[in-house]
């Protein structure tokens, strides 16, 4: 099925869009809508009992009952909209770390994390004077039992982990490491960034704590991201911010705080971005993640096979290409990545080049940065042969021949 034709970006643009790992297109139908609030509900939300305020309050609870469906949770009340995964974490880190972890507890997270869901946690760390442990992987992404046995043990306090990696593409064994993890008492944070756009995720049956994850990169807008956790543990968690709507009372000397969730969204609330939001939602259950996960495969299986025969690139990761979700890492021998990216630039090619903000996985792997090609849905077999032309003559345009 042709899904192109919702994406206003591809009527009039001839790019070949490969980095949808960083962000994704959106259709016509969130920018519509996003567009749609302003014009029609433009209100400030929870705070006025005239009709407009109460329309856009109405639109903003809805797209959290959206996203408590759509993440299987238990209530809305589980689920804080965010700007995206980065301040999901760090308000999990900040609220909840801030309280429960003391001097010689430990931190484990993978070698694989995004900076996103490592650097909260390693300054939780020090400020706590605890221990940030990590797992490692073997050489194709897969993290074993027995690394999840040794690392996760009764010092462990918090276990925080992506879902998908956003470089290898490898899905981390989240159901064993939530397992382990709860037999050792621990609170596990799930980072589901690059796996919510590719998979259905439902935090109920995996019984994770806390999931995090933004809306632009499954076609959502820029702006808004999302916070479950699970109501018993946000009940113990501090506020992140303080100021507007998150309060029930004031007094000059004390504060008591909103019900849940709305203590933890300070001021006006981003309330056309979480309807967009819920809009995005709608078009993914339209298109069926049975769907999206064929597409995944299909073409990641298309640029792996069309490297292999090229020669001279490695690519990075499990050599199954199902195990990819959509993202083919690799490097051209001889060839820096960013230059790599530049010359299929001149060809309206766009894949990302660099570090990823992975820059540990980097030194685990013991190179320097990395070219990334990432695919969706709406991707097709022809873009992916443009990409794998222009590649091939990478090496020949830096002057080492055919």
């Amino acid at each position: 099925m042709d899904y192109r034709g919702h994406f206003p970006i591809f009527k009039n643009n001839n790019s070949v869009y490969l980095d949808n790992a960083a962000t994704s297109q959106r259709p016509g139908c969130v920018i519509d809508a996003v567009s749609d609030f302003y014009a029609y509900s433009n209100a400030n939300p929870l705070r006025g009992l005239y009709d407009l305020s109460m329309k856009a309050t109405k639109k903003y609870e809805d797209a959290r009952k959206k996203v408590a469906d759509f993440l299987g949770a238990q209530s809305p009340s589980e689920i804080i909209f965010t700007r995206n995964t980065t301040e999901s974490i760090n308000l999990a880190a900040y609220s909840y770390g801030d309280e429960y972890i003391k001097e010689g507890d430990d931190i484990v997270i993978s070698v694989m994390e995004h900076h996103s869901n490592l650097l909260p946690w390693q300054r939780l760390a020090k400020n706590k004077h605890a221990n940030l442990v990590f797992m490692e992987p073997k050489e194709n992404g897969v993290i074993e039992d027995d690394e999840i046995e040794n690392k996760i043990g009764k010092q462990t306090k918090i276990v925080a982990i992506a879902q998908t990696s956003n470089v290898l593409g490898i899905e981390n064994p989240i159901e064993r490491i939530i397992e382990r993890a709860h037999q050792m008492g621990a609170v596990v944070l799930i980072d589901g960034a690059q796996s919510v756009p590719h998979k259905k995720v439902n935090v109920k049956e995996l019984d994770a704590d806390m999931f995090a994850f933004s809306g632009h990169k499954m076609m959502g807008p820029m702006g808004v991201g999302v916070l479950y956790v699970k109501n018993s543990i946000m009940e113990k968690m501090k506020p992140f911010l303080m100021g507007g709507e998150m309060i029930e009372y004031v007094t000059r000397e004390e504060a008591t705080f909103a019900e849940l969730p709305h203590k933890f969204e300070a001021g006006t609330v981003n309330a056309a971005d979480a309807y967009g939001l819920s809009v995005a939602i709608d078009f993914i259950n339209k298109v069926g993640y049975d769907y999206i996960e064929k597409k995944d495969t299909e073409l990641t299986q298309r640029i792996i096979n069309g490297m292999q025969a090229m020669g001279h690139i490695t690519v990075y990761g499990h050599e199954d290409p199902s195990k990819h979700n959509g993202i083919v890492t690799f490097n051209v021998e001889g060839v820096h990545p960013h230059d790599v990216s530049s010359i299929l630039n001149e060809d309206g090619v766009c894949i990302r080049a660099g570090h990823h903000c992975a820059q540990p996985l980097m030194q685990f792997m013991k190179v320097g940065s990395t070219a990334r090609a990432s695919v969706y849905f709406y991707n097709t077999s022809e873009e992916v042969d443009k990409f794998l032309d222009c590649l091939s003559k990478v090496r020949e345009v830096c002057g080492y021949g055919t």
